[in-house]
């Protein structure tokens, strides 16, 4: 397995990822993320490569003030295998090269397997509370 950063090619199988991850919903287009990411720090988008294609991904971002881990998926043949960790871990390296001082992300309240993951690479519970406002809908 190597990383990689995300090409355009790779997008049905990314997308095919975070709906067999759970990772999507349908107010969400994913196919717009995409798109959107690589408007903003592209490198940031990785891919996790097998000799059966792509295996996992991990969208990253800084804003100068917190680094951000979204859409981390492995395929689930894959997990336990090291691939999510090796995606947190190269963009956790990739992001404090660029100065970033902490690094966040979200789970949903009812993903207990993704918590156990992160809090197993580090990660713990901020005591703050994540709001969010659509600014654009995806139709």
């Amino acid at each position: 397995m190597h990383l990689r950063p995300f090409e355009p090619a790779d997008t049905e199988r990314v997308v095919e990822l975070w709906q067999a991850c759970g990772l999507t919903r349908p107010w969400n287009d994913p196919r717009r993320d995409v798109r959107r990411k690589l408007e903003v720090q592209p490198d940031l988008f990785l891919v996790a490569e097998s000799d059966r294609g792509v295996v996992g991904t991990a969208m990253g971002g800084y804003e100068g003030h917190r680094g951000w881990i979204n859409y981390l998926a492995v395929d689930p043949a894959e997990q336990g295998a090291g691939v999510g960790r090796a995606l947190v871990e190269e963009l956790e390296r990739l992001l404090l090269a660029r100065g970033c001082p902490k690094v966040n992300l979200q789970v949903r309240r009812d993903n207990s397997e993704a918590m156990r993951f992160y809090e197993h690479l580090g990660y713990g519970v901020d005591e703050s509370v994540s709001m969010g406002k659509r600014l654009i809908l995806d139709e």
